[in-house]
This record gives C-alpha cells, structure tokens and sequence, in this order.
C-alpha cells in the first residue's frame, strides 16, 4: 500500500483524499490554513502540518499529492521531486511554460513518476469515446468542437482566480487545459493556434471567456469555447468523424447527466443510427485516475497524463495570451 501526502487540502484536495482506493493510504495532510489540514485529516486518521516541508520529509510517504493554487504548483512539485517522492500534481501544473522547465529537468533526472492531474480524461464517457474511436467507430476523424463553462457566482471576480499573480490567468488557464487536454487526446498535437481571450463582464484582470481554433498538421480543427459567463453550468464536446459522429454532454452534479451518443451513418446518408448510453451514477474519474498512477509506479512506466502534456496545454493559451495582447505574468 502506498503511503499519501495531500498538500492542499480544499475542495480537490478533498476529492483526491476520498478516491484513493484500496491501495493507498491518507498519512498527512498539509495547507497554509491548519483548521482545513486538520478537518480533512481527522476524516481519515491522518496526520494535519501546516509545513508541507514536514510532509515530504516523512519517509512514510510515497506520493504526493499538490492541489493547491496555481502559483505554487511547480514550486511544490519540485520540492517533492527532490524529496524522492512521487506526484500527482493538479492541471495546469504551473502558470506558465518557464515554470515548468526546471520541474522537467528534475523529473527526468529522478526516478520518480510525475503525473498532471487531467481527470476529464477517465469520465465515463470520454472512456467510452476513446474505445468508439479507436476501435474506428467513426472513421477518419475530421473536427471536434467543446464547450466548457462555470455558470459563476456572486463574488467570483474576488476569488484567487481573478488574481493573475496566483492563477497566471483566467478562464482559459483554469478549464481550459481540459478542453485542450481531451483535444489533443483525440486528435493529437496542435501546431497552428489561434484564438482570443477577453473580459466581457466580471470586473477582473483576467480574461473571463477564452475562443481557439487548434489545427493539427493533417488539418484537424479543435474549436474550443472555455468561458466563466456561461450562467449555467455546461459541458459539451461533439467529436466527428467521416462515417459518424458522438455527442458528449455533462459531467455530473451541477454539470447535468453525463451522457454519450453516437450517431452512424448510413451508406444513403439519412437520418443515422443511434447509441446513447448515459452514466447517472456517482463520478469515477479521480478514483481511475489514482488507480492508473498506483500502475505507472509499479511498472515505472511514464504516466500517459504527464509534465509534457501540461507544457503543451500551457504553450496553446500563452499564444492566445499573445495574440489577444494579455499579459498575466508581467
């Protein structure tokens, strides 16, 4: 059984701790505010620190878990690679490109396994979309198109995300790696970028909606929408292929049912046929997620969600940033 750390212990640091699985084992729980520390540790006999520099020097602990803001995220994972330890550290992993590279270099000097919390890819029915697609089900893929939205708050332009000195940014770097994530899950690699990120009503220095077009090298266009003035919260992504198509909806909870429907066409191109299978059911993906890291450590395998993904996630919304004359890390 591996012995975990958590540092960052709110609302994902939370989840993380309630998804562990039979193989690992809650043994410390650090955050700058002890009484989180403490509530969070007490639910599973753990101990609480405020240092997380006590918790990576406990020779009890195997991985660590780093779901704090933004602008400590690489700056912990270093720490942790440098303690021997293992991570699991939340998307976007760092504010920016040049604050991951150090963290790359350490990781590939080390023997231990760092992998970027990208969990939307183990939602039941992106798990689902995988097989269709791999097992041809949709032919050539040619576009897919995704939309990703909070459907806000009152006080959210207070919150640490409007902060670009701890976000890096706004909505495009906090739900936008996802939609980038599951875009390059599909169709690999994206080349030529362009976009636009703008305020358009939160009085924030951030962007609050955040528009790409991604293109791979064999055309394949990624249209994606990540937006914070979305009044409802909304997850959608349409992935199409020369002989059919599927439409993914909801993430559970406040995002709706999640669902999945694949449409087939016929050789007479009329209405297709159509599968759908809907998940209502409690969501799985962080359990998954974890299960799939406890294997990359055992088999000392690269983990498939790693740093190199969230330098690539990172390189599309700095050339957005770029395009759209932000600039969050002056």
């Amino acid at each position: 059984m591996f012995g975990i750390g958590i540092i960052g212990c709110g609302l994902i640091g939370s989840r993380r701790a309630a998804s562990l699985g039979v193989s690992g084992r809650l043994v410390a729980c650090a955050d700058t505010d002890f009484a989180r520390a403490s509530a969070l540790a007490e639910r599973y006999a753990a101990v609480a620190v405020c240092d997380w520099k006590e918790l990576l020097g406990r020779s009890d602990i195997d991985i660590v878990i780093i779901s704090t803001r933004h602008d400590s995220l690489a700056e912990l994972t270093l720490a942790a690679i440098a303690a021997k330890k293992h991570v699991l550290v939340e998307k976007p992993a760092a504010r920016s490109v040049a604050e991951l590279e150090p963290v790359q270099a350490a990781a590939r000097a080390s023997n231990v396994r760092v992998r970027v919390g990208f969990n939307h890819r183990y939602h039941r029915a992106i798990r689902k979309a995988r097989e269709l697609v791999a097992s041809g089900a949709l032919g050539d893929l040619m576009y897919l198109r995704a939309r990703y939205g909070h459907g806000g708050r009152l006080g959210y332009e207070k919150e640490w995300r409007a902060d670009p000195a701890q976000s890096g940014g706004g909505e495009l770097i906090d739900q936008g790696p996802h939609l980038i994530d599951l875009a390059r899950c599909f169709l690999g690699d994206f080349p030529v970028v362009q976009g636009f990120a703008h305020t358009y009503y939160w009085d924030m220095p951030v962007e609050d909606n955040g528009f790409l077009l991604l293109r791979t090298q064999r055309d394949q266009v990624a249209f994606l929408h990540a937006s914070c003035t979305e009044w409802k919260n909304l997850f959608s992504l349409e992935i199409y292929g020369r002989t059919g198509k599927l439409d993914l909806s909801g993430l559970g909870g406040s995002y709706g049912v999640e669902r999945i429907t694949w449409y087939r066409m016929t050789p007479e191109l009329g209405p297709p046929e159509t599968t759908a299978w809907e998940y209502p059911m409690a969501d799985d993906s962080w359990a998954v997620e974890m299960l799939e890291f406890y294997e990359d450590i055992r088999l000392k395998r690269e983990p498939q969600a790693n740093l190199n993904d969230a330098v690539a996630c990172l390189t599309v919304i700095e050339r957005v940033y770029k395009e759209s004359g932000l600039d969050h890390h002056s």
